[in-house]
C-alpha cells in the first residue's frame, strides 16, 4: 500500500529533468520568513539563470491591496534538503515593480556596503552564532519544562548530555545535516545555557553570504520544527527572570585585521563601535533591551565596553587574538532575531568605511 511519504520521497530524476526551485522571502515582520515553490525545465546553478516572480505583498504587510505585486529576485541558491535530487533552495529579495528596493529590503543595501571596493578589499569575514528556543506548540512553553513550571536552575543544560538536560537534540542534528546538505557553511552546534535553547553557527562568510547563509538556515530550521510539531522562537529573552536570553553573537575580522599588525587595526575598529553604539542597538533586534541588562552574559544596553575573554562586555576579544596580535573580534550585542544582512554590513560600514 502506499505510504505518504512514498510520495514525499519521490525522486523526480527518474522520470524528468524537470526539477522544483522553492523561492524564500522576508515578510514585513522582517523575521517572518516565506515560501513558494515553481516548476524549472532542468536543474539551474547560477541565480542569475532563473526568473524574477511575483507575490501578494498585501498578504505579508509590504504593499497596498491596490497595488499588491511586490517581485521577488533570486540572489542566491541553496541545495534543497527536503526535496533532495536536483531541486533547489533560492534565496530571493523584493522589489516594487518599478525595480525599486521595498523598505523590508535590507540585503539590497547591505550589497551595495559589501560591493564597496574598500570594503571589499578588506575581505570581511563573519561567524554568526545564532541562538534560539524550542517551544511546545500549544502553550509555548520551552520543550523540556514542566508545564506551567520551572526546571531546575541553568547550570547542566549549557552543553549538556542526557534526557534530563537536552531537550530536542533530534531537530538540533536533522538542521546540522540538512543544512551541510544545502551548501551552507554551518560550523557547528551546541546546547545553550536555558535549557529548550540551542545555537548554531555559521561561518566563516564572505561579505552578503553571511547574511544569505544564515537567512536560509533559519529556513530549514523552521521547516524542520514544521515537521516535528514544535515552534521555533528568536525572542531574545523568551523566559524572564533568572534564565539566559538569546542572542546572534556576530564574529568578525578583516583582511587587515588577520594580518600581522591586526590587533591594532582591531581595537581601532572597536572603538569606531563604541562610537556609534547607540546607532547599532537600534538595529540589533527588536526587544533586545530585555536581553541586554548587564546580568546573564551581557553588558548592558546603554555601556559599550570590550574586553579580552569577557563574556560580559559588548565586544569580545579572544585570548588567541591577544597572544597572536590578529585575528578577529565578537560582537555580543546582536539579539537573536536581528537581521543578518543589517548587522554585517553595519559593522563593515562603521569599521571600514565611516570616518569619525
Amino acid at each position: 500500500m502506499l505510504l505518504l511519504t512514498d510520495l514525499v520521497n519521490l525522486n523526480l530524476s527518474d522520470c524528468t529533468d524537470k526539477i522544483i526551485a522553492e523561492y524564500i522571502w522576508i515578510g514585513g515582520s522582517g523575521m517572518d520568513l516565506r515560501s513558494k515553490a515553481r516548476t524549472l525545465s532542468g536543474p539551474v546553478n547560477d541565480p542569475s539563470k532563473l526568473p524574477k516572480w511575483n507575490y501578494d505583498g498585501s498578504s505579508t504587510g509590504q504593499a497596498p491591496g491596490e497595488d499588491s505585486e511586490v517581485i521577488l529576485y533570486p540572489q542566491a541558491i541553496f541545495k534543497d534538503p527536503f526535496r533532495r535530487g536536483n531541486n533547489i533552495l533560492v534565496m530571493c529579495d523584493a522589489y516594487t515593480p518599478a525595480g525599486e528596493p521595498i523598505p523590508t529590503n535590507k540585503r539590497c543595501n547591505a550589497a551595495k556596503i559589501f560591493s564597496h571596493p574598500d570594503v571589499a578589499a578588506e575581505e570581511p569575514w563573519y561567524g554568526i552564532e545564532q541562538e534560539y528556543t524550542l517551544l511546545q506548540k500549544d502553550v509555548k512553553w520551552p520543550i523540556g519544562w514542566p508545564l506551567g513550571g520551572y526546571p531546575g536552575p541553568q547550570g547542566p543544560y549549557y552543553c549538556g548530555v542526557g534526557v534530563d538536560k537536552a531537550y530536542g537534540r533530534d531537530i538540533v542534528d536533522s538542521h546540522y545535516k540538512a543544512c551541510l546538505y544545502a551548501g551552507i557553511n554551518i560550523s557547528g552546534i551546541n546546547g545553550e545555557v536555558m535549557p529548550g535553547q540551542w545555537e548554531f553557527q555559521v561561518g566563516p562568510a564572505v561579505g552578503i553570504s553571511a547574511g544569505d547563509e544564515l537567512w536560509v538556515a533559519r529556513y530549514i530550521l523552521e521547516r524542520i520544527t514544521e515537521i516535528a510539531g514544535v515552534v521555533l522562537s528568536f525572542d531574545p529573552k523568551p523566559i524572564q527572570g533568572d534564565w539566559n536570553g538569546a542572542g546572534a553573537h556576530t564574529n568578525y575580522s578583516t583582511k587587515s585585521m588577520r594580518s600581522d599588525g591586526g590587533y591594532e587595526v582591531i581595537k581601532k575598529a572597536i572603538a569606531k563601535l563604541g562610537l556609534r553604539h547607540k546607532e547599532h542597538i537600534a538595529a540589533y533586534g527588536e526587544g533586545n533591551e530585555r536581553r541586554l541588562t548587564g546580568r546573564h552574559e551581557t553588558a548592558d544596553i546603554n555601556t559599550f565596553l570590550w574586553g579580552v575573554a569577557n563574556r560580559g562586555a559588548s565586544i569580545r576579544v579572544g585570548r588567541d587574538t591577544e597572544k597572536a596580535g590578529k585575528g578577529y573580534f565578537e560582537d555580543r550585542r546582536p539579539a537573536s532575531n536581528m537581521d543578518p544582512y543589517v548587522v554585517t554590513s553595519m559593522i563593515a560600514e562603521t569599521t571600514i568605511l565611516w570616518k569619525p
